[in-house]
């Protein structure tokens, strides 16, 4: 129960509610009808753009190359644009006077000509931190390919695990049913029903450590995805 309420107040802090203001009832589980998600046997990588770290490391590896063009541009000359106007003359006398005046509009450039080579070593720099992105960009988004297809087997596997073990478990119940009735009609022991419930009730719990399998592939399958697999919920360009 101290488990269950953990996991409940967790649920609402995911879901942006108060733990006191939020209840999850129980459901019973039920073997024969799963409530297994109905994944599709193609997944499109788009979906994989919606996850966190996906996005911000191409936002990172995009500021990256934009360093570099900063760095380059340090290469070319200053244009600067002035104006100019005043009054000059050679006495004190005629300073003010208008044919005195005089005015300057135009371009000016300057370049650094000599820099011991800091220029080409920040342009270096920003190339490496680029490289450093983009393989970081890279390494993130195999890892999401990883998940991706590693829960996508979990699940493949499970399914066929779990049709095995149905049958299983449908077999000890029979039996169980069987020494049931052999029990009732005076012909078997006790002890044979006993070792049947052991048996069917193994089963059973076998059945069920499948299903929680399964639920928790489901869910980090779509955690990997950044979302659930529905191709329609993706933002249109």
């Amino acid at each position: 129960m101290v488990q269950r309420a953990e996991y409940e107040h967790a649920i609402a802090i995911l879901i942006g509610k108060p733990p006191a203001n939020f209840s999850l009832p129980p459901s019973p589980i039920d073997l024969h009808t799963p409530a297994i998600p109905a994944i599709p046997e193609v997944l499109p990588s788009e979906l994989l753009e919606r996850r966190p770290d996906i996005a911000a490391s191409e936002w990172r590896m995009g500021a990256a190359n934009e360093q570099i063009g900063i760095a380059q541009a340090a290469y070319y000359p200053t244009l600067n644009l002035s104006a100019l106007a005043g009054f000059e003359g050679t006495s004190a006398t005629n300073w003010l006077n208008w044919p005195s005046r005089f005015w300057a509009v135009g371009p000016s450039l300057s370049e650094t000509l000599f820099d011991a080579r800091r220029r080409r070593a920040t342009k270096e720099s920003a190339i490496a931190a680029y490289d450093g992105s983009v393989a970081n960009y890279r390494q993130t988004t195999l890892t999401a390919f990883q998940q991706v297809e590693d829960n996508l087997a979990v699940l493949r596997i499970l399914a066929g695990e779990s049709q095995q073990q149905h049958s299983a478990t449908a077999a000890a119940e029979e039996t169980l049913r069987i020494f049931m009735n052999r029990y009732a009609g005076g012909i078997d022991t006790y002890l044979q029903v006993v070792t049947s419930q052991t048996t069917a009730l193994s089963n059973e719990q076998n059945d069920i450590d499948i299903l929680r399998r399964q639920l928790d592939a489901s869910v980090l399958l779509t955690k990997a995805l950044g979302g659930d697999w529905n191709v329609n919920k993706l933002p249109k360009v």
